[in-house]
């Protein structure tokens, strides 16, 4: 099976290439078996920010809440099960009436803006979310982040060396090293190969001197570029005291040709992995967690501290009235050292949904996380900014959550629309038994 995954990753490339392209009908394959029949598509696209996502969105946390929660179902009563949510609307309801006490005494709650921990703590009890994690569906199930993820890839590749040489040397070489060293390893290996396809009768292509200069720091100094060479053909021999590569067809790997490894190399990318959610369902108590962790920045802590310095000592230098392009520039300076956003949904009955995104995923992807937790999919409701600002309409839903400046965080009020404004419940039974694993 593991193998399989190889191709099956340069099949789905080379089919992505044919529809951003136009181009129907049969292509040349990775390997020599026969393609399957065309199947014809609808080309019509929907564009309805309403309809269900798949539920691959829940992370694994809510995933086992949820399974526990249908464990007890099934394992007792449905008093004892009632039980435990009316437990939880409880302390809800507590908690909002506390919230109300406070407010009226003059304590506002509201949510500061988010700011990063400049002081170096890696482990900060006030962090609004752990961190950031993402999902490798083409090598696992699990739920890591990125950095482990790219160990895990790399040690992936590796496995599948003996099995699949030439299309895995051709993915080590792009997710194994730099990006700027890979991509000229690949434009230096493609040029190696066309130069044998394209002048067949040549003797000096087929020959490379691996103390050459452009050989040691354009090729040897990947991953995955010397597997690469020995799959299209290459063997290591020694020519006047000398190591050299010398191509003959014979050694070529028996499921692969020069024409296909070349195809590979050019549609190399790296393996996807595909954010998580990380959802979470919160009471008002735990929303006062506001602090993002590191991995919600493109900047170290300590660049963001002198970065802040610096601002701080320009505004008591210049007090002066500023124009609205200066304070877009500002705004601009503040989103731009994100990578994600923390959204939250605070629903009537006082309790917040949560979820992480990339600042450049739309609104409408909020609109379909928010809907796969809701009791009633079906239903019509809107998400409105604290300053009232209701986000509801098809330009809204197209448009980045850095376009539309929610970032790195906000706090939508969440209310149902139409037909649906009478309702009066919110997330499903197994969304609200996840504030217990808080």
């Amino acid at each position: 099976m593991a193998p399989s995954k190889i191709k099956n990753f340069f099949f789905k490339k080379r089919a992505e290439a044919k529809l951003k392209l136009g181009i129907a009908g049969p292509g040349r394959k990775l390997n020599s078996e026969a393609p399957p029949p065309p199947s014809k598509a609808s080309s019509s696209k929907q564009k309805d920010a309403y309809i269900p996502p798949k539920r691959s969105e829940l992370s694994a946390e809510a995933k086992a809440a949820a399974n526990a929660a249908l464990a007890r179902f099934e394992g007792k009563d449905k008093k004892e099960f009632n039980t435990s949510l009316a437990a939880i609307r409880a302390q809800v309801r507590k908690e909002l009436e506390a919230e109300k006490k406070s407010k009226e005494a003059g304590h506002s709650s509201e949510h500061e803006t988010p700011e990063q921990d400049t002081a170096g703590e890696t482990a900060r009890q006030d962090y609004a979310v752990r961190g950031v994690f993402f999902r490798c569906p083409m090598i696992g199930d699990e739920i890591l982040p990125y950095k482990e993820w790219k160990g895990r890839i790399r040690e992936f590749l590796y496995e599948q060396l003996a099995a699949d040489r030439g299309l895995t040397a051709c993915l080590i070489i792009y997710n194994c090293n730099p990006k700027d060293k890979a991509e000229v390893c690949i434009e230096t290996l493609a040029k190696c190969i066309e130069n044998i396809v394209n002048n067949p009768s040549e003797e000096k292509y087929k020959k490379i001197r691996m103390t050459n200069r452009m050989f040691c720091d354009k090729i040897k100094v990947c991953e995955g570029s010397l597997d690469f060479l020995h799959a299209a053909g290459f063997v290591e021999i020694e020519l006047d005291n000398e190591p050299h590569l010398i191509w003959s067809e014979d050694n070529i790997d028996p499921e692969c040709s020069l024409e296909v490894l070349l195809e590979a190399l050019k549609a190399a990318e790296p393996i996807p992995v595909e954010l998580d959610r990380n959802l979470q369902v919160l009471l008002p108590s735990q929303v006062r967690r506001h602090n993002l962790p590191p991995d919600f920045f493109r900047i170290s802590p300590e660049e963001i501290k002198r970065e802040q310095q610096a601002r701080t000592e320009a505004l008591e230098q210049a007090q002066i009235l500023k124009t609205k392009a200066m304070r877009e520039r500002e705004e601009l300076r503040t989103i731009n050292r994100y990578k994600f956003s923390l959204i939250r949904v605070r629903f009537p009955n006082g309790v917040y949904l949560q979820g992480t995104f990339s600042v450049y995923e739309k609104l409408g992807q909020v609109y379909e996380f928010v809907q796969s937790c809701l009791m009633h999919e079906s239903a019509e409701f809107s998400l409105v900014s604290p300053g009232g600002l209701k986000f509801d309409h098809q330009e809204d839903l197209d448009k980045s959550l850095y376009d539309l400046r929610l970032v790195p965080t906000v706090v939508f009020n969440f209310t149902y629309e139409n037909e649906s404004k009478n309702l009066t419940e919110f997330l499903k039974e197994e969304m609200m038994l996840l504030i217990q694993s808080f």
